[in-house]
Formats: structure tokens, C-alpha cells, sequence
């Protein structure tokens, strides 16, 4: 599932994108409140992860904007504040979590899925095609009724197969999503595609991962 993270520090944006990628999640980077708005209402993401102290427009003006308009993403805000007054303000604009600075990488995940677990009441959430199916919330992956257990970069490649299902997405596509700064990108993208189609495309099954020789990969039905 895709999260926008809205951090202005450079260095913790690298690092909390990093973890989250190896969590499983696509990630997508705003350094300014203003970026962060426009990508935030331009584009479909699962949750945000909002630094409170940005430069121009800060966190609480970003949440009470967003809300304003009717974006209904869940929002994990982070914060070195520490007061219960500050929490209480960042919720009564439309932040639906806090997580005070310094964090365990752990919780920040697990705060996450929670949100994303209470999210999925108000909306659908399970991608299929045929008798394949990929729960975002739960992380869930089934085919022909049996459960198939992926990696997190596994699962991330084909969340976003399903999510441009049908669509011939290319290797440095799904590289630039899921291998940012990674020098091998696409070995990296052909070796978990491989590993993939051993776990989805089990005989007898019909293959549903195919090769667009020179342009990169599709997941459907055969043509």
C-alpha cells in the first residue's frame, strides 16, 4: 500500500523512507507542507506520515486544509511535542494519531497498520482478479483459496502490479517505487518477479504475472 511521508528533514525522511519500504510500503516524499498538500490531494495514498514542524505551512495548517476539503486519509502525525496540549490540537484539527519523537520503528509501523485496519471500515480495500486476492489491510494474499506467504518486498511488487492491473508497468517503474538509490535496480525487479511467479503461478494455475519482452511486466488474464 502507498503512504505519503511529509517531512522537511531530508536525512529522516530518508531513513523513516527506508524502513517503510522494507516494511512493505510504497512511499512517496513531500519536503514542504505546500508539496505535500498537492501530492495529498492529487493522488490515492492509504495514510499519511505528517511532521508537525514544517517549514510554511506546518502539519496543523496541512491537517486542517486537508480536512477542510473533504480528504478523509488517515493522518499519523509526528512530533517532538509532548504536551497534552499540543496532542489534543493536533487531533481536534483532523490528525487521527501522535507519535512523539524519538520513535521505535516498530511502533510507527504498528500505528500504521491500526489505522489502516480502522480505515478499511469506510472503504473497500481487497484487490482481485480471478481467484487471486491481496488484502491491503491485513496484508492478506490468496489464490485458489489457498494463502500465499510473500516477503514485504514480494508483496509490494504485486500490490502494485494489482493496482495497474492489466497495465505494462516497466522495470524501472516498479525499481524507482520500490528501489530508490539501489544501483541494481533491475536484477532486483526480474529476481522478485521470478520469485513471484513461483508462489502465484504454481502449476496447475494459470500464470497471471506475464513479460512484455522490452517493456517490462503486466499482471492479468492472457491476451
Amino acid at each position: 500500500m502507498k503512504v505519503l511521508l511529509v517531512e522537511d528533514d531530508r536525512k529522516a525522511a530518508r531513513l523513516v523512507s527506508k524502513g517503510l519500504h522494507e516494511a512493505g510500503f510504497l512511499v512517496d516524499v513531500a519536503h514542504s507542507g505546500e508539496e505535500g498538500d498537492a501530492m495529498a490531494t492529487t493522488s490515492d495514498y492509504a495514510a499519511i506520515v505528517l511532521d508537525w514542524l514544517l517549514p510554511g505551512q506546518d502539519g496543523i495548517s496541512f491537517c486542517r486544509g486537508l480536512r477542510a476539503r473533504g480528504v478523509s486519509t488517515p493522518i499519523l502525525m509526528l512530533t517532538a511535542r509532548h504536551g497534552l496540549d499540543d496532542r489534543v490540537t493536533g487531533l481536534n484539527v483532523g490528525a487521527d494519531d501522535y507519535l512523539t519523537k524519538p520513535f521505535a520503528f516498530a511502533e510507527l509501523v504498528a500505528r500504521l497498520h491500526a489505522l489502516l485496519r480502522r480505515s478499511a471500515i469506510t472503504r473497500p480495500v481487497v484487490l482481485t482478479i480471478g481467484d487471486l486476492s491481496l488484502d491491503p489491510v491485513s496484508h492478506v494474499v490468496i489464490r485458489a483459496g489457498t494463502r500465499v506467504n510473500l516477503t514485504p518486498k514480494e508483496y509490494a511488487v504485486l500490490e502494485l502490479l494489482m493496482r495497474h492491473q492489466g497495465e505494462v508497468l516497466t522495470r524501472s517503474t516498479l525499481g524507482e517505487s520500490l528501489w530508490r538509490g539501489d544501483d541494481d535496480v533491475n536484477n532486483l525487479v526480474d529476481v522478485h518477479v521470478s520469485h513471484l511467479r513461483k508462489k502465484i503461478d504454481r502449476p496447475p494455475l494459470d500464470p497471471l504475472i506475464h513479460t512484455v519482452w522490452g517493456r517490462g511486466y503486466r499482471l492479468g488474464p492472457p491476451r
